[in-house]
């Protein structure tokens, strides 16, 4: 079995060659720890190998993990699909949300991020592959979305996610990313100025950072098989 510094080293490996072969350098992406159902302890491991930054799907399992690791200065991302009920929890207590899909959870957490804190990170969720059992946006409407967002008070618009479904051709794999990064320039070229693509997991890293992704979310390849 391998141990968390032997995990990281691999990935740590294929994001560096990934962005070389895209004429990129590694520090342009950002690893991003993807927790679900792993145990407070695992994330504090990482953390002592330089990992500081760690996404959780599910609010009160992160709630538990934040409270045990309130001695590490970390970075919490929600990236899963957010409950109107929950929205005060996650503007109080995460630093970043990668699944914005709707006006209506955009608006709810600008007016619930606590003024003392900095403006909330948003990314907005597209569903690329246009999946019915997917959270997620279409691909037309994110213009619209992103332009509303971007006028809210106490959260801040900077890019787009989106979770393909998994496909085994490299040249498949790139397809749906190379699309959320020319929806990204999109918007850029019409006023915005977003600077993140938070795309690319453990089976498709490689692809999402071939196509620009400044953000990938990785679980099973940084911790190993999850805990339940």
């Amino acid at each position: 079995m391998q141990t968390a510094h032997q995990r990281l080293e691999k990935v740590q490996t294929l994001i560096c060659n990934a962005a070389r072969r895209a004429g990129r350098t590694p520090r342009d992406v950002r690893l991003i720890g993807a927790s679900k159902a792993q145990p407070a302890a695992a994330i504090r491991e990482l953390a002592m190998l330089g990992i500081r930054e760690f996404g959780e799907n599910f609010v009160q399992e992160a709630l538990q993990k934040q409270a045990d690791l309130a001695d590490l200065d970390l970075v919490w991302h929600f990236i899963g699909r957010i409950q109107s009920n929950k929205t005060a929890e996650i503007a109080a207590h995460f630093d970043w949300v990668h699944s914005v899909d709707r006006i209506k959870i955009a608006r709810r957490l600008s007016q619930q991020r606590p003024a003392a804190r900095r403006p909330l990170n948003l990314c907005l969720q597209v569903n690329i592959d246009n999946e019915p059992s997917k959270a997620g946006m279409e691909l037309d409407s994110v213009d619209e979305l992103a332009h509303a967002v971007s006028q809210l008070p106490g959260v801040r618009l900077r890019g787009l996610m989106a979770i393909p479904q998994p496909a085994d051709d490299p040249t498949e794999q790139r397809r749906p990313f190379a699309q959320l990064r020319a929806a990204l320039e999109r918007l850029n070229a019409r006023g915005l100025t977003l600077d993140t693509l938070s795309m690319g997991m453990s089976a498709d890293m490689d692809a999402a950072i071939l196509e620009g992704a400044t953000m990938i979310r990785i679980g099973t390849a940084l911790f190993g098989p999850r805990h339940r």
